[in-house]
């Protein structure tokens, strides 16, 4: 049968020179440098938007990957069988961030705050940002965090009460949900507070294009520079929901070490200053329990019948660590005020 990645590429004026498959994607060594193909779940219009972005990152000198158009001009090719998207994208080697390392930590917050800057630069207004649908995220005014997410942790909850035998997984989420769920409720009513008395000009500036999906994985210091990866969950929002996300993800894993956070905020805010607006939305971000959510999440989509070992670790931890990460929110809410 003819190899479908090989169908895809003929529609780009590459010469493959060898491939590898790997984490749903295709690596490809070509006469113009390692690129990777990889299946799209976006649109057209949103495959145009990431390569018109990329490009101008990288015409102004941010290093981060790049898209690659067909023969055709199209920044996405298609699967004529199936209909599928493709993005083929200039790829980078080089090394993760490594988390243990606080000198690489402090470098990804620096970077992240110079990306902020300069995609807020782009020559695209306010307006016309919004204009894309599958730019605006759907957190706008904390529906994400109130209205979604409630619904899921009360469904889980009564299904566990329901239950006439319960496992330990089931017995230690009923022991902690109320303390968490009134955490979430009285956050979501603050983010939505806030965000609904914003200035209409001062809104303007706090939002901006965002990563989407900011972490470890997706920057890499390749040949001695901090290098972006992997934008397909870019979005238009207030900026420091990618500084809240990458702060969550260090401090869980550092026990919610407070010198550390606060250093991460400062390294971010000496490249783009913060304002106190946005403080207060870091703080009520990081201050909604998403870890416990996202065990919630998981357990509801999984199968009943089984829990898994670590779903049990997660939920632990997260209870073992809870008083540190008070005393962390607690330090950040007298460093926002």
């Amino acid at each position: 049968m003819y190899n479908r990645d090989e169908e895809i590429l003929e529609q780009y004026d590459v010469e493959i020179r060898s491939t590898a498959k790997g984490r749903g994607a295709l690596s490809c060594e070509t006469d113009k440098g390692t690129m990777l193909l990889k299946e799209f779940r976006g649109s057209k219009d949103r495959a145009a938007f990431l390569y018109d972005i990329l490009k101008f990152l990288s015409e102004n000198g941010f290093a981060s990957e790049t898209v690659v158009v067909t023969r055709e001009g199209e920044a996405a090719a298609k699967d004529e069988l199936n209909g599928t998207l493709y993005l083929l994208k200039n790829w980078y080697q080089g090394r993760e961030c490594d988390v243990k390392n606080r000198d690489d930590i402090l470098a990804a917050v620096k970077k992240l705050a110079q990306f902020h800057v300069l995609a807020k630069s782009c020559p695209n207004t306010h307006k016309t940002y919004t204009k894309w649908r599958f730019l605006v995220s759907n957190n706008h005014h904390g529906q994400t965090f109130s209205v979604i997410k409630s619904k899921l942790l009360n469904k889980v909850k009564n299904y566990i009460r329901n239950k006439n035998k319960k496992n330990q997984f089931e017995l230690l989420f009923m022991r902690v949900y109320e303390s968490y769920r009134t955490q979430a409720l009285e956050v979501a009513e603050q983010l939505k507070r806030q965000l609904d008395n914003l200035d209409p000009e001062l809104e303007e500036q706090m939002w901006g294009l965002c990563h989407g999906d900011y972490n470890q994985h997706n920057i890499i210091l390749s040949q001695g520079e901090w290098t972006f990866l992997n934008f397909e969950q870019m979005v238009y929002d207030i900026m420091v929901r990618d500084l809240a996300n990458f702060v969550r993800k260090i401090l869980e894993k550092y026990n919610w070490n407070t010198g550390l956070g606060i250093d991460m905020i400062t390294e971010y805010d000496k490249i783009r200053k913060l304002k106190q607006q946005e403080l207060e939305q870091l703080y009520l971000r990081l201050a909604y329990p998403k870890k416990f959510w996202k065990i919630a999440n998981h357990y509801s989509s999984s199968r009943k019948s089984w829990i898994s070992g670590r779903d049990i670790e997660k939920l632990e931890k997260i209870i073992e660590q809870e008083p540190q990460r008070k005393q962390f929110l607690k330090m950040l809410f007298c460093f926002t005020s």
